[in-house]
């Protein structure tokens, strides 16, 4: 733990700060809010538009939190929901359900204006709650939905999901396409099947090497795996996270927000209110601008009755709850909290439900597991093992 941790304090003198940078499902409504008069007063007016639409609050409370916060004062948390819910995904399994294929919590520490990014590998095997049994965390969204998905994620970590904000993969090309496409260093050669899973001509190849991207390719690029495993394919992710909020922040991307905001609404759900994500504008307009951190999950591929999952090292996992814990300023309240629930201890040895194993896992999964903090993830090649 201690080297861990001088490991850690090392590494934050070295970082680069990087600015007005936020995740770029909420980047559009940032910029318009920070927008003044004329053209920005009808951009004003649409983002709220937007913002009203996508409010979809959920009834439950958190039991890590005993009152609720207020993002204007408070440290929060926030959980990033990707899903598909293409038809065929839908229809091969019979049911309009679908898995999370992307999962990242952000928690926001008011103070130091500084957000660190925590990705979850999809097939991070872990405890859900609405099951009571342990499986593939992105089962918890097939099963229960958004409300299951902050339960599992909660359990997992112990600490509080305030908010969420869950998008599909429609918006995720309808974003790049708003923005004219996004500059990437393609990383490897591959081919991937397409958005609506066609292979043969229809797939989606590229070769490696810096190119611009529209919503289609970065998808293919975001979604493929079968070239090496999950974790790789999470740092790819973040080399496309990457690349839409340089460019949705950049000057040549001003004349484009109307359009990227309707990519957003139409395919965005959250509890985040319009004067929440108001509240948001003060990390992107900080001063040194805003500490986006990446923070990783460090595991190793695994089966169980068969199927792949990724088995969470525990020491590196309790290493990361106690780094999100001190972020969110709740250290010494859920230690002593956790010093008499035994309950919320994360279960990886429960057994695995394989009926929703009958959709295919072939859609976008989540960022790297390599048990440290990083601000710039750097791509490279391994074999592990998916299925």
């Amino acid at each position: 733990m201690a080297s861990n941790r001088e490991s850690y304090v090392n590494y934050n003198k070295k970082k680069r700060k990087r600015k007005k940078i936020l995740t770029f499902i909420l980047v559009p409504l940032l910029v318009i809010v920070a927008s003044g008069i004329g053209y920005g007063a009808f951009l004003y007016t649409k983002a709220k538009s937007v913002a009203d639409d996508s409010y979809q609050p959920i009834d439950r409370d958190s039991s890590l939190r005993s009152s609720a916060v207020d993002p204007d004062i408070d440290d929060i948390s926030i959980l990033f929901i990707g899903v598909d819910d293409s038809e065929k995904r839908s229809s091969s399994s019979g049911t309009t359900r679908s898995r999370s294929d992307a999962l990242m919590l952000a928690t926001l520490n008011e103070k130091e204006k500084s957000v660190k990014l925590l990705s979850i590998p999809r097939d991070s095997y872990v405890y859900i709650p609405e099951r009571g049994y342990s499986d593939k965390i992105t089962h918890a969204h097939y099963f229960g939905g958004v409300t299951s998905t902050i339960e599992t994620v909660e359990n997992l970590l112990d600490v509080p999901v305030d908010y969420y904000v869950k998008m599909n993969f429609d918006a995720f090309m309808d974003v790049v396409n708003a923005l004219d496409g996004i500059e990437v260093d393609v990383p490897v050669t591959f081919t991937e099947q397409n958005s609506k899973d066609q292979k043969g001509s229809n797939a989606i190849h590229l070769e490696e090497g810096l190119q611009t991207l529209n919503g289609e390719q970065a998808l293919a690029l975001a979604r493929t795996r079968k070239i090496d495993n999950d974790i790789e394919r999470g740092k790819r992710q973040q080399l496309i996270m990457k690349a839409v909020m340089n460019k949705a922040v950049s000057a040549q991307a001003i004349t484009k927000y109307s359009k990227l905001m309707e990519a957003v609404g139409d395919n965005m759900t959250t509890d985040l209110s319009f004067s929440n994500i108001q509240s948001l504008l003060a990390y992107a307009t900080a001063e040194n601008g805003l500490q986006v951190e990446s923070l990783t999950l460090q595991g190793s591929d695994g089966k169980v009755d068969g199927k792949y999952i990724y088995q969470l090292d525990q020491t590196a996992l309790e290493e990361t709850k106690a780094i999100l814990q001190e972020h969110l300023g709740i250290s010494d309240e859920l230690s002593d909290t956790n010093s008499t629930d035994t309950d919320t201890t994360t279960d990886t040895t429960g057994t695995t439900d394989t009926s929703s194993e009958n959709t295919t896992d072939s859609s976008t999964g989540t960022t790297d597991s390599t048990g440290t903090t990083t601000t710039d993830s750097t791509y490279s090649e391994s074999t592990g093992t998916t299925n």
